[in-house]
């Protein structure tokens, strides 16, 4: 098996889910006692926020380097909106980069869908990383189109989602963002931020859902066993 370094706490309530994802699906894979061989190098958030999301390549690039140090074969980035320096990170470390937004876009041409709803971070949302990876596969991508929205969105990704704060509002609140992206044509939704699963999922919609930290996770537990 491959091993592969996880970099972490971007929050840490998602990075449980990594890690449980991750270590089950090699199990189903090898089946007895097997299990991931793998590194995470959890970064402290508040660290990141202070930073902000645009700042913190050296942040990244140095949890990076610790875990090629420690004998990674490769690396994972477990948060939609750490991607936003993927490419960067990957040259810098000469170690693979499972790129969470490809291995997205792969799912859903899959499926045969073209027009998809992106909800995420603010960053992941508005900026080009991400929704270039998609457009690359021939997807159109709709976000929400009032400001207000994007940014509510990004509040109660960091202050409620990301210390694992579920608030019933905020569920129906995003049900309705997703919605409105379905009624201007959207095929699917995609859960752009690896903590949104925990808020809301496939049962609340009647169009496919794709759920980010699950889709990685599969890419990765595949990277590993092959």
């Amino acid at each position: 098996m491959k091993k592969v370094g996880l970099v972490g706490g971007i929050s840490w309530v998602s990075t449980l889910d990594y890690y449980q994802f991750i270590n089950e699906g090699v199990n189903a894979r090898l089946g007895g006692l097997n299990a991931a061989e793998c590194m995470i190098y959890s970064l402290n958030f508040g660290d990141l926020q202070a930073k902000g999301w645009v700042n913190s390549f050296e942040l990244l690039l140095n949890a990076c380097n610790h875990l090629k140090n420690t004998g990674a074969d490769g690396i994972v980035l477990c948060a939609n909106t750490a991607h936003l320096f993927a490419d960067e990170l990957q040259a810098s470390v000469q170690l693979p980069i499972i790129h969470l937004g490809t291995e997205t876009a792969k799912a859903i041409q899959k499926a045969g869908l073209t027009k998809v709803g992106l909800i995420g971070t603010k960053f992941t949302m508005e900026m080009d990383f991400y929704q270039n990876k998609l457009k690359e596969h021939g997807l159109e991508v709709l976000i929400p189109e009032k400001q207000e929205t994007r940014d509510y969105i990004q509040h109660t990704v960091k202050d409620e989602l990301g210390v694992g704060f579920i608030n019933p509002e905020t569920k129906t609140n995003y049900i309705s963002i997703a919605e409105e992206l379905i009624s201007r044509g959207a095929e699917c939704i995609i859960l752009g931020c690896t903590e949104i699963p925990m808020l809301i999922n496939q049962g609340d919609f009647n169009v496919p859902v794709f759920d980010t930290t699950k889709i990685h996770c599969e890419a990765i537990v595949e990277y590993i066993v092959s």
